[in-house]
């Protein structure tokens, strides 16, 4: 069997008395798309920046290739990165950036050009070689940042929220970019975000932090749809969360009682996790619906999320399509009836 890639075995970073990550474990393997997510201050670009040697583990091992790094400093590495800032040089140009790399390892002045334009080019941007890279817009400055990381060929490459000061429509773009030279080049990549959307779409393992910690790792489709705790349902998407006690095969709420699969023993504490997508919203009630009533909308492109109040003052959400609210003549104050099927619900496992 193949050995991963990174290892980080017990890693441990402390500033001062502060714990920024607390013993994590992680492997990627060769060739893999992992996205880091979480909140502000969870560890994520604090572990990107033990991968790459810029911080030093307080505790535990990291490993690259087998080969302990933890005393390995960040220019014997081969762990590029592209920074949130890009962090180009502004009196130098696009070619000029590029070859920067390839100049301080001894590589001849021909043979840095002809690298660095083959790379422009491989990322559209050829025709702007010569040109200072102040007068580039944010597209073109983010394809030199990732030509000048590429250009040496390295087995890994660390992206510290990169697409973060972009417009939305130059994210979407960039992401296609990123995909594609992932999958081309068979790098492995090491994507740290707080975007779900950039994750999700990019990766093939996506790691969830919180407070230092790993929360979850798994494929987005399981985080989003299983969820392993109340902090990853409540990070991730638009979840529904109802707290209540198990009854064997069915939850009671507040709410009302609902049939789930993988409840705990009877009696016992349950929590129980319905996706927006998948609750259904009506204006004539049904048997086992919840009455609630609308309180806002937020559209997001051909997307719509509704936010409703039951009447004990629990917040809902549903999520549907734009074009499927026609029929149901929303407005402020109005009434409706949440439903969802039997099998939409799902337990987390800490209760």
């Amino acid at each position: 069997m193949t050995e991963p890639l990174v290892i980080l075995s017990g890693v441990v970073k402390r500033f001062g008395d502060f714990t920024a990550v607390h013993h994590l474990d992680l492997e990627i393997t060769a060739g893999e798309f992992v996205a880091i997510m979480g909140p502000s201050g969870c560890g994520k670009t604090t572990t990107l920046r033990m991968i790459a040697g810029l911080e030093v583990p307080t505790e535990g091992e990291a490993r690259i290739s087998g080969r302990l790094m933890n005393a390995v400093p960040v220019h014997e590495r081969d762990t590029p990165m592209v920074w949130q800032s890009l962090a180009l040089f502004p009196f130098l140009n696009a070619r000029e950036n590029v070859e920067f790399g390839l100049r301080m390892r001894g590589i001849g002045a021909a043979e840095r050009r002809r690298r660095a334009v083959q790379w422009l080019e491989r990322l559209e941007i050829g025709e702007f070689a010569e040109r200072n890279v102040e007068t580039l817009s944010g597209g073109q400055r983010q394809r030199v940042a990732l030509a000048r990381a590429l250009v040496t060929e390295p087995p890994i490459l660390l992206l510290d929220e990169p697409l973060s000061a972009l417009d939305a429509h130059l994210i979407i773009r960039m992401q296609g970019v990123l995909t594609r030279l992932q999958r081309e080049l068979g790098i492995t990549f090491v994507y740290v975000t707080h975007s779900q959307s950039e994750a999700f779409a990019l990766a093939d393992r996506v790691v969830i932090m919180s407070r230092g910690r790993i929360v979850q790792v798994g494929q987005p489709r399981e985080i989003y749809r299983a969820p392993a705790n109340r902090f990853v349902a409540e990070f991730v998407g638009r979840n529904n969360i109802l707290s209540g006690i198990s009854r064997g095969d069915v939850i009671e709420t507040a709410l009302g009682i609902f049939p789930a699969a993988g409840l705990p023993a009877a009696d016992k504490p349950a929590t129980l996790v319905v996706a927006a997508d998948l609750v259904r919203i009506d204006r004539t009630p049904t048997e086992g619906a919840i009455p609630c009533t609308l309180i806002s909308e937020e559209f997001v492109g051909a997307t719509v999320t509704l936010f409703l109040e039951a009447a004990d003052g629990t917040d809902l959400k549903v999520q549907l399509p734009e074009r499927a609210l026609g029929d149901l003549n929303l407005h402020a104050g109005g009434r409706f009836h949440l439903s969802w099927p039997a099998d939409a619900g799902h337990v987390l496992a800490e209760g």
